[in-house]
């Protein structure tokens, strides 16, 4: 499979998990109705489609590869937080808890598939 066929399919793996971690955590862990559901779903794809692609694209050549799963996937989840954070309102503490989440979830069903 050619590599950017590989990246659609974690495009959309990806979206499909992290949006639906994300609502059940502010809905029901953190019990937030203030943020409407479609801003949530929407803020969350975002959040995919905007670290997603550095992941794959920008920053394997500057990261040395024994590292690169930790270093990428922490730079994802800061940058993540720091969208959810600014952009949903979340607090420091939860907007890093929902990306961490997230990405732990996709991550270990991106090593089931890939």
């Amino acid at each position: 499979m050619l590599y950017e066929t590989e990246f659609l399919l974690a495009l959309v793996i990806t979206i499909t998990t992290e949006v639906p971690v994300l609502v059940a955590l502010i809905r029901g862990v953190f019990r937030d109705t203030g943020i409407p559901i479609r801003r949530i779903i929407g803020i969350g794809a975002l959040c995919t489609a905007l670290t997603l692609p550095y992941l794959w694209f920008v920053w394997p050549p500057f990261v040395d590869a024994a590292y690169y799963p930790l270093i990428g996937e922490l730079l994802v989840v800061l940058v993540e937080a720091g969208v959810l954070n600014q952009l949903l309102g979340l607090d420091t503490k939860r907007a890093a808890a929902c990306s961490l989440v997230m990405n732990i979830v996709s991550f270990g069903i991106g090593l089931l598939v890939f």
